[in-house]
């Protein structure tokens, strides 16, 4: 079912190469200048060494031309290692403005895209897919110098002897058509292969996240089998690039020796002929053994090529995806909240999720006070955590709107939305940051430490967060987790700390025991105080002091009051008090 609101936002531009490279043109200047003035440095080798021949011959002194010699050859040296430093500088930034990129525009993207995706395929993009576009800095000025290198030695050969030439031309021919199918290949290859990385790091993944019931329920081999199979899978695909990146060296070295026998036996018998001296033969076999270094580098720096662009496209698969703000998000007025509105209306809201044939919700209608605790209640797969969404905007409605403060959520720029409303979800999710940055997510402005005291004590984290290493200043995560119970206040602290108008809170209870509900309950009337708290609860003693409960049921509101009103008119309400042996008011 397609939404009822439009979605107006546009993709990322691409990544063009071009404008990468061009980024930073006086360092991309110097590395080709740098690069010009080896290739001038080499190609004067083989004519410097004709000159010591022929002075060697003629018994004249050789220190000049031995000078020379070694300078150019030093010369050359030296901006080859200059020219080189300048492109990784260069790669290296761009890889990391790309990567920046791709991480910013992944963080917004919808939910629902990003599982479909899957973690583990957008992080193979942010780090390999990235990787091998940073080759493409340094094959961008190879590519052109050395095809440079090999017209200006190809051109001083013809001047040397025109017949050694044409001799060292139809000899390296042959190759370039083999080579030209072989690169064909390799890019679909390559692509091949970072699809395969894709799925292989997603399902390993997800497997490292569901480690413990993968342990509890002794399902390594099970999952082992399944990694293997992608494993295989990869192999496969890699082997196959192998096969044909092997082909390109040997193809060359095949041509090569080629050219090199076929152009002795004509010079052979050139020289035996008198029509060709010993000096100029000499040069003209230094040039051959230069010309071979730099075709080398033209045939792997196009299959380098290939792989880059084969990222390229996958970076730009990436970017193409629809984020979840609209465009015009950067340019609206954030609207003022209207005195005296409820906190949120659904009007007639449906929603389907994608792929599924029966809608999550169904019509439902419901207004939430500006202030005070309104619970949703009711059985599984009622709709409950999917309204939650579609008041944080992480889903649109597919007819029906939502008003927010007053004011339809379409007209809300996204951030400006969510600046509103805080979101504990159901697993109490941290950030790998210290706990003072794990608290103060969202706020406009950062807590004093008072404040930030004042809520772990509220939700009587006090002492565990005092036994961290760092304290406050603890990153959480990896060796300084915390327990599922200590997570789940964590989150109501970081709730009780916003600057939020409304507060949602999915199934906040499930892990909490006797003290630490009634700390809920404290917190929670502390914040419906001044704000709106919307929870989602399946454990009623927690919520039945609600101002405000509505009862739902196969994406249905069945009813909405309070507790003993609902107790007294509503069947389906009475019946999942009683199976959870609730006093009856």
């Amino acid at each position: 079912m397609a939404d009822h609101h439009p979605r107006t936002a546009r993709p990322a531009g691409p990544v063009r190469l071009r404008h990468e490279l061009t980024r930073e043109p006086g360092r991309l200047a110097a590395a080709l200048l740098l690069a010009l003035a080896a290739t001038a440095a080499t190609i004067a080798l083989p004519l410097l060494l004709r000159e010591v021949v022929i002075d060697f011959s003629d018994h004249l002194p050789l220190a000049a031309d031995v000078a020379l010699m070694c300078a150019a050859a030093a010369g050359s040296a030296l901006a080859q290692a200059g020219c080189g430093f300048l492109l990784a500088r260069i790669g290296e930034r761009m890889a990391y403005r790309l990567r920046i990129r791709l991480m910013e525009h992944a963080l917004r993207l919808p939910l629902a895209v990003v599982r479909t995706q899957g973690t583990g395929e957008l992080a193979a993009r942010i780090t390999s897919d990235a990787l091998l576009l940073r080759q493409v800095v340094d094959v961008a000025t190879q590519l052109p110098i050395a095809a440079l290198t090999v017209v200006a030695t190809l051109a001083v050969m013809v001047w040397i002897d025109w017949v050694l030439t044409l001799v060292t031309v139809v000899s390296l021919s042959a190759l370039t058509l083999v080579i030209a199918l072989v690169l064909r290949r390799m890019r679909a290859n390559v692509t091949g292969q970072q699809d395969a990385v894709g799925r292989i790091a997603q399902r390993f993944t997800a497997n490292l996240e569901a480690l413990t019931t993968i342990k509890a329920y002794r399902a390594e081999p099970v999952v082992t089998r399944v990694l293997a199979a992608d494993a295989e899978r990869l192999r496969v695909v890699s082997l196959e690039g192998a096969r044909l990146g092997a082909l390109i060296p040997a193809v060359l070295t095949l041509g090569n020796q080629f050219a090199m026998i076929a152009v002795i036996l004509t010079g052979g018998v050139r020289l035996a002929s008198g029509e060709l001296a010993a000096a100029t033969f000499a040069a003209f076999l230094l040039y051959l053994l230069q010309t071979i270094p730099s075709v080398n580098t033209l045939a792997t720096g196009l299959g380098r090529l290939q792989s880059g662009l084969a990222a390229r496209d996958r970076c730009n698969d990436l970017l193409r995806l629809v984020p979840e703000s609209d465009p015009q998000d950067g340019d609206r007025t954030a609207p003022v909240p209207l005195p005296g509105a409820p906190s949120v209306t659904f009007d007639a809201v449906s929603y389907t999720h994608s792929g599924a044939d029966d809608p999550a919700l169904r019509g439902v209608s419901f207004t939430t006070a500006r202030t005070g605790l309104t619970a949703l209640v009711g059985p599984s797969g009622a709709g409950k955590s999917t309204t939650l969404s579609l008041i944080d905007r992480f889903v649109r409605p597919s007819s029906g709107a939502i008003t927010v403060l007053g004011h339809d959520t379409r007209h809300w720029p996204l951030d400006a939305l969510r600046a509103r409303i805080a979101y504990v979800d159901q697993a109490f999710t941290l950030l790998e940051a210290t706990a003072r940055e794990n608290l103060q997510l969202g706020r406009a402005g950062g807590a004093s430490d008072a404040e930030l005291a004042g809520a772990l004590a509220a939700v009587g984290l006090t002492e565990d967060i005092a036994r961290l290493p760092q304290g406050l200043d603890t990153v959480l995560g990896r060796e300084s987790d915390l327990s599922g119970g200590q997570r789940q206040r964590m989150a109501l602290a970081r709730a009780l700390l916003s600057d939020a108008d409304i507060v949602l809170l999915d199934e906040p209870t499930s892990q909490l025991d006797g003290l630490n509900e009634q700390r809920f309950r404290a917190v929670v009337d502390r914040l419906a105080a001044t704000r709106a708290v919307i929870v989602v609860a399946h454990r009623l003693s927690t919520v039945q002091h609600a101002h405000h409960v509505i009862m739902m049921s196969d994406g249905n509101v069945v009813d909405a009051g309070e507790h003993p009103a609902l107790l007294a008119r509503c069947v389906p309400y009475r019946q999942l008090v009683a199976s959870q042996k609730l006093p009856a008011a």
